[in-house]
Parts: structure tokens; C-alpha cells; sequence
């Protein structure tokens, strides 16, 4: 992936606390997997 600015990387909305996230490097062979925004929610869930 070339280098993007922050504010042009893919977002989705956490399944548990609804609030947005974006793209992380260490998501990125899993992106279309990931739901939570962090372990705690996905914990919590």
C-alpha cells in the first residue's frame, strides 16, 4: 500500500462503542474481518 494521509485511509464503525476507526498497517491482510475499534471492545462484546 503506497503512503496515504490520515484523513484518505478507510474507516468503519465499531460494532460495540459505534464510534469510527480507521485503518491500521496490522489490519491490513484482515480488514474486511475486523469489527472492534480496540481488544476492549471486542472483549466487551
Amino acid at each position: 500500500m503506497k503512503m496515504r494521509k490520515k484523513s484518505e485511509l478507510p474507516t468503519k464503525i465499531c460494532a460495540h462503542c459505534q464510534r469510527p476507526f480507521v485503518w491500521r498497517k496490522k489490519w491490513a491482510k484482515v480488514w474486511d474481518n475486523v469489527r472492534y475499534c480496540s481488544e476492549r471492545c471486542r472483549r466487551a462484546s
